[in-house]
């Protein structure tokens, strides 16, 4: 798609990833992208060799501006990453200046300027500023940037807890900008554990100690949907090949790997710190069953052999981004479809408006509901 950012005197064109989305009118970018750049632009903020950190540039609107520079990308989505790098070879723009990091990488120093776009989690965001706190010094540059309804009192207090007074910009097209000013006496220190307990016994299992990193969905307690999964896992025979298919904090693997501990366990999402979660989860709770883990970071079952599988446990997302679709559910079905033997089955819950069981019927042609309350089904569909 057509964007508004020029290389050459022509139009930079952006996509947003994976391609195979049903509403492809949704932009790879938006105000606050176009805001940044021209802040920057006007404010001749760029210098010859600068070394930039960008963290949260979601399909690479920020970096295909900034590729004559020294860049760090910071992002804990897969999907970001590959969908950065498709932009740039699209555009016929060299990689050779960029460096990706996951969110739990050590960032290198100096930096003379750092560009932060709010990522949707509080606590993403406040890992981030400590992370900035630690690598910025007083020559730095910072900038923030999101859309003006989601810049809130709270968020502004995160940034001067974290880095010091703050000040906003007026707002252009529904953007604004966020000016913090480095308070060197500000804590350096990085908080991305939480940890709660989950109550095994509702579910036919032992306890179990649940952590989570920073960016990790349901980080804070158990999402109410796994919850009603949870109360329906089913048994397996040793040696069943079962996959965790967007994972998260790999609860729903764990409740698995309890209740069958002879089956091997897959572990699958795009996000770093959730497969991060879920290795060290099996690591705390069942160290004896880590060598019948795996553990990869992934777009869905992106390249993950066909007819290998045996049951495919998901609980699917509705959102990218700030975008809510159901492509990530549909790829999510269609790559089970791929990867499951014969006679295997794909096992979901979802809220009942989302009618994924008319996307299982097209698959597969069969779809069972297992259970169902006012708010979630549980459905079922076998190859």
């Amino acid at each position: 798609m057509q964007s508004p950012f020029l290389y050459n005197d022509q139009p930079l064109q952006l996509e947003r990833f994976p391609y195979a989305q049903v509403n492809r009118s949704l932009q790879a970018w938006d105000a606050s992208d176009e805001y940044l750049i021209n802040y920057i632009n006007e404010q001749q903020l760029l210098t010859t060799d600068a070394n930039i950190v960008v963290f949260n540039d979601s399909f690479g609107a920020i970096s295909v501006n900034l590729f004559e520079y020294n860049l760090q990308i910071i992002n804990d989505s897969y999907i970001s990453e590959q969908g950065i790098k498709e932009n740039f070879r699209n555009n016929f723009l060299p990689l050779e200046n960029l460096e990706f990091l996951d969110g739990m990488s050590d960032i290198k120093t100096p930096v003379d300027l750092i560009i932060l776009r709010l990522p949707k989690s509080n606590a993403y965001l406040e890992y981030q500023l400590q992370q900035i706190q630690k690598i910025a010094s007083k020559n730095t540059v910072i900038i923030a940037a999101g859309r003006a309804k989601d810049i809130h009192s709270s968020t502004l207090k995160l940034f001067e807890k974290h880095l010091g007074e703050t000040k906003t910009s007026l707002a252009v097209k529904k953007a604004r900008l966020i000016f913090p000013s480095l308070d060197a006496s500000k804590q350096k220190t990085l908080t991305m554990e939480k940890t709660w307990q989950l109550e095994g016994s509702k579910y036919g299992i032992n306890n179990l100690t649940i952590n989570n990193k920073a960016n990790v969905f349901s980080r804070d307690s158990l999402d109410i949907g796994a919850g009603y999964l949870l109360e329906h896992i089913p048994d397996a025979a040793p040696a069943t090949v079962v996959a965790d298919l967007g994972c998260g904090n790999g609860v729903i693997g764990l409740a698995m790997l309890a209740k069958n501990p002879d089956i091997q366990m897959h572990f699958y999402d795009e996000s770093y710190m959730a497969i991060a979660s879920s290795k060290e989860n099996v690591q705390q709770n069942m160290p004896e069953q880590l060598s019948q883990c795996f553990f990869q970071v992934n777009d869905c079952l992106t390249d993950v052999a066909e007819n290998s599988v045996d049951l495919v446990l998901c609980n699917p997302p509705f959102h990218q981004q700030q975008a809510v679709t159901d492509h990530i559910a549909w790829q999510m079905f269609k790559e089970s479809y791929k990867v499951l033997k014969n006679g295997g089955e794909l096992r979901i819950i979802g809220n009942r408006q989302l009618a994924y069981h008319i996307k299982l019927q097209r698959l597969f042609g069969n779809s069972t509901t297992i259970s169902s309350n006012k708010k979630f089904v549980i459905l079922s569909a076998k190859k």
